[in-house]
């Protein structure tokens, strides 16, 4: 069952006179309990659409579906709680914050979410256990490995349950043993926890573990 569906979308970026079509008509649906891999040359606009699947960007034309809802003509102040109620992030640059503990780092989150304080630290600590970090909870980001820090990262995208988890190149900045591990956690999430899950992604190793695959070329799909 499709739990988010994109729909002729186009995203046009006007440069001077020129106009760029960075994603041309494109539609695709995300499955639950699925892992969709979106690959592409750089260039080709998997980033934007991805951007454009989780309410980060706003089309130029088409639209966005989620959960049977469409997004058209929602106010732009309005696309924040649909963020929080069903996206989680995963970046390849982890984005946590130097300066809290990997515990603090989901806690954020969590806070966000209006999780209330009693329960915060025992879910954050849960989320890391789930991602087998328990036993950095207390670590700052310096002091832990990329494959870690990527780990507290999806901690932090699970923070609050949200049923989709978006993840740009996150084994980018990884080296291959670790992003095949990350590339299996996030297969594991999709088939125990039902939840959809959508990659863009430049690493081979994802092809393998994906459940589908589209291929994105001048920001069109290619058949």
């Amino acid at each position: 069952m499709n739990i988010l569906e994109v729909r002729n979308v186009t995203k046009i970026y006007e440069e001077g006179s020129t106009k760029v079509r960075a994603v041309d008509s494109v539609s695709l649906v995300l499955n639950k309990g699925e892992v969709l891999l979106i690959m592409g040359p750089s260039g080709s606009g998997k980033t934007t659409l991805l951007s454009m699947m989780g309410c980060i960007l706003t089309p130029t034309e088409g639209e966005i579906i989620i959960n049977g809802r469409a997004l058209s003509g929602l106010k732009e102040n309005s696309l924040p709680e649909i963020r929080k109620q069903y996206f989680g992030f995963v970046f390849q640059s982890f984005n946590l914050f130097p300066s809290l503990r990997a515990v603090e780092n989901v806690e954020i989150v969590l806070r966000l979410k209006k999780v209330s304080k009693t329960r915060m630290r025992s879910e954050a600590l849960n989320l890391l256990d789930n991602v087998g970090l328990s036993q950095r909870a207390d670590f700052f980001p310096k002091d832990m490995s990329g494959g870690e820090k990527q780990r507290v990262a999806f901690a932090r995208a699970l923070a609050g349950d949200p049923p989709i988890i978006l993840a740009d190149e996150p084994t980018a900045n990884l080296d291959s043993k670790t992003g095949r591990e990350v590339l299996m956690l996030l297969r594991g999430l999709a088939e125990e926890t039902g939840k959809a899950i959508a990659i863009v992604s430049h690493d081979p190793k994802a092809e393998a573990l994906a459940h589908r695959i589209v291929f994105l070329e001048d920001g069109k799909i290619r058949r």
